[in-house]
């Protein structure tokens, strides 16, 4: 499995953890919550969906009314099929959630995850926070090193792209570091209360994608496109 294929899945599962959903309104929901999956097509998400469906994590059902289900084969027009979450699904949502490795600190996967942070515990928010943190004033450090070195041959458009890049990059590291105040103060954006996990408290709707700066920066989290 790709990289990009295993964040659309694990998106796909966290937005039918709070409901059944035919495709037109999973890849809604993936445009418009989830920021990162903005330019992708139906060409993407029914496959993905077809996978899941293979392996057991999710069903397939007949939208619509039974009278719009008996019309159908007279219309010509096909039944909406609902993809509904299984057990099995729930119980590999949840195992994917509680993930804390390099992967969930990169800048796709980490917007996704980020998303999900309401459904997520807060002991696994804080690792992917300091692990995203950690990974952010590695390239910050790269940039300014690089940027010293090469600073007197840039002309003047190329240096400040390079500042506004690093720039960017310094938004994120202050946004995580008020957020893992948070954190470890109890106050996490609309999280259960102090020592319980979001799963015992609420299904949740995934919140709004990281927005550390007004513009973000080439290193910063960023569309996927397929």
């Amino acid at each position: 499995m790709s990289r990009r294929s295993g964040i659309l899945e694990f998106a796909v599962l966290g937005l039918l953890r709070e409901a059944p959903m035919h495709g037109y309104e999973l890849r809604k929901r993936l445009n418009t919550s989830l920021g990162v999956f903005r330019a992708f097509s139906y060409g993407t998400l029914y496959p993905c969906l077809k996978t899941l469906v293979a392996n057991g994590w999710l069903i397939e059902e007949s939208g619509g009314t039974p009278d719009d289900a008996a019309a159908a084969p007279l219309t010509g027009r096909r039944a909406k099929i609902v993809y509904r979450l299984t057990a099995e699904g729930k119980e590999h949502f949840e195992e994917l959630l509680s993930q804390t490795g390099p992967d969930a600190y990169e800048d796709e996967h980490f917007a996704a995850r980020f998303a999900f942070f309401g459904q997520t515990s807060r002991d696994v928010r804080m690792r992917v926070l300091e692990g995203r943190r950690s990974r952010l004033e590695e390239r910050l450090e790269k940039m300014r090193a690089s940027l010293a070195r090469t600073r007197e041959r840039l002309d003047d458009y190329t240096l400040e792209l390079q500042r506004h890049g690093m720039e960017s990059v310094e938004r994120e590291v202050r946004w995580l570091n008020e957020l893992i105040e948070s954190e470890r103060a109890g106050r996490a954006l609309n999280g259960p209360a102090h020592g319980e996990s979001a799963r015992d408290t609420t299904e949740g709707a995934p919140g709004a994608l990281p927005r550390p700066g007004d513009t973000p920066g080439p290193d910063a989290p960023g569309d996927t496109t397929t």
